[in-house]
């Protein structure tokens, strides 16, 4: 029991260790919704910061018309990076042709 319990917390440490921090930022004046999966569904307040520690691969994903939309991937190139959420949703919906 007592193995189990330290294997345990072991894992939990060394999945903290690998967590990518990093901010994501709403400029706009709208709530927006995110989704990531296995995580939480956060709401970004407007004109608000939200730290965050993710996984490298972590998809977080945003809404239009109620279909999930990719907003980005995590990689370490997000670490101590402040994200702008709308102007990256602007743009993805630029992308995917998506009003």
């Amino acid at each position: 029991m007592k193995a189990a319990l330290l294997f345990a917390a072991i894992m939990l440490v060394a999945l903290s260790l690998s967590a990518i921090p990093f901010t994501l930022r709403n400029n706009s004046l709208r709530s927006i919704p995110l989704v990531i999966p296995g995580v939480m569904n956060p709401n970004l307040s407007p004109m608000s910061n939200s730290g965050v520690d993710l996984e490298a691969g972590q998809k977080i994903f945003f809404l239009v018309k109620g279909k999930k939309v990719l907003l980005l991937e995590v990689t370490e190139e997000n670490q101590d990076q402040v994200i702008d959420v709308a102007a990256l949703i602007a743009q993805r919906k630029r992308e995917e042709g998506l009003r």
